[in-house]
C-alpha cells in the first residue's frame, strides 16, 4: 500500500492568491468556454464554464514560511490555474494529471532540490503505477521530506506529494 498524499493548494494560500498572488497581482478571473485547465485547488480539469483564474503560486516560499526553512535560490514562482471562488476541494483520492509526463522533484526539509525523475505519460493504471513506483522510490529516501509534481511542457508546479 503507497503511503502519500497529494496535496491541492491550501484553503488558506487559495484565498490569499485570490486576493493577489505571489507576483503580488490581482487575478484576473475569466469564464473557461472550453475547459479543461489543471486546477490547483481540487485536482481536477475545469469544465466548460466554470468561473477560474491564472495566478502566481511560489509553492517554496510558502512552505518555507511555514517550516522555518530557507530554499533559497530554489524559490520558485510559476502561474497556475484556480478557481475563482473557493471550491469544494479534490472530491478523490490519489493522484492527479498523471496521463503525461511530468516531473517529480523531490525536495529535503531545508527546501533543497535532491533530484528529479522525469515519469511518461499514459493512459489509466498504467500512467498512476509509473507514478506510484516513481514516489516509492523518491519516500525510501529518507532525506526526501515531499515532492514536487510538475508539467514537462512548462515546468508550472501542479501539486505537493508527502509522506502519509
Amino acid at each position: 500500500m503507497d503511503s502519500h498524499t497529494a496535496r491541492p493548494i491550501g484553503p488558506v494560500a487559495l484565498c490569499e492568491l485570490r486576493a493577489a498572488d505571489d507576483a503580488g497581482r490581482v487575478p484576473a478571473p475569466f469564464t473557461d468556454d472550453e475547459g479543461g485547465a489543471p486546477l490547483r485547488c481540487c485536482l481536477r480539469r475545469s469544465r466548460p464554464g466554470e468561473r477560474i483564474a491564472l495566478v502566481s503560486y511560489a509553492p517554496l516560499r510558502r512552505w518555507a514560511a511555514e517550516t522555518g526553512a530557507d530554499p533559497g535560490a530554489y524559490d520558485e514562482r510559476g502561474p497556475v490555474f484556480v478557481h475563482a471562488e473557493e471550491c469544494a476541494g479534490p472530491d478523490r483520492e490519489g493522484l492527479a494529471f498523471t496521463q503525461a509526463h511530468r516531473v517529480l522533484r523531490r525536495y529535503s526539509a531545508e527546501g533543497r532540490i535532491l533530484g528529479g525523475r522525469l515519469v511518461g505519460g499514459g493512459d489509466g493504471a498504467g500512467a498512476a503505477d509509473g507514478f506510484g513506483s516513481a514516489l516509492r522510490e523518491a519516500f525510501d529516501d529518507p532525506a526526501v521530506a515531499f515532492v514536487h509534481v510538475r508539467a514537462v511542457e512548462y515546468g508550472c508546479f501542479l501539486y505537493e506529494v508527502t509522506r502519509g
